[in-house]
């Protein structure tokens, strides 16, 4: 399991632990559970180019690096917020390896706060980033957050409904409800995608709903685990 933390372009594996639950304790007994920083990540080692160019595509570049460095072919992806644009670009760029995803409150475009991921990465990523980067100045990361988020504001960012409604692979979507996890675009992908279920809304509001989601993860990862 292929775990992508939340938090933004500050999504760190330690910021796991302030999550709604932490896959690395919930899913180790049963999966081998693997995690990474974003790249530039804030309070994170995990420095590499900033690419205006290619700003989801270098992120999931260093995904699928590492489990090929680790001599995994297959395997299941799990993302937390800025994860679910990510599991998309996974699913559009090597979909013959992803067994099943699970978008856990996923980011997507939402018409009612359509600056809010320019804004927020804006405020709490960039002058953190550009100290401790005296290569990177602030035009390249506005120049880059338009081109990740403002140039591709519609729908999840990385991958268009065509794409979504063409995706065989079994995807679990558990949805939220505030401007960064919009809940209609959660829900528009799981309408979309033929090999989609949705968990309980809303999850998140005490230790039992959290728990029934928790179950839902994990008869979706037995129902679609392939057979030796």
């Amino acid at each position: 399991m292929l775990v992508i933390p939340g938090g933004g372009l500050n999504a760190t594996i330690a910021g796991l632990a302030n999550h709604a639950f932490n896959p690395l304790e919930e899913f180790r007994s049963t999966n081998r559970v693997i995690a990474l920083d974003l790249r530039n990540a804030n309070g994170s080692p995990s420095d590499g180019p900033l690419e205006a160019e290619r700003t989801w595509d270098v992120l999931t570049d260093d995904q699928l690096a590492l489990m090929d460095h680790l001599g995994i072919d297959r395997f299941m992806v799990l993302g937390f917020c800025i994860g679910g644009p990510l599991i998309w670009n996974l699913l559009k760029r090597t979909g013959d390896r992803i067994v099943s995803a699970i978008l856990v409150h996923p980011s997507g475009y939402n018409s009612s706060a359509p600056n809010i991921f320019f804004n927020n990465n804006i405020a709490g990523w960039a002058p953190e980033f550009i100290k401790r980067r005296p290569d990177i100045t602030m035009e390249m990361v506005t120049d880059y957050l338009n081109n990740m988020y403002t140039k591709r504001a519609d729908f999840v960012f990385t991958v268009d409904r065509d794409f979504v409604c063409n995706c065989k692979t079994p995807v679990l979507v558990l949805p939220d409800d505030i401007p960064a996890h919009p809940y209609a675009a959660a829900m528009e992908t799981a309408l979309l995608a033929p090999n989609a279920q949705v968990s309980l809304y809303p999850w998140k509001e005490n230790e039992r709903k959290i728990q029934l989601a928790l179950n839902h993860i994990n008869s979706f990862i037995k129902t679609t685990m392939p057979t030796a």
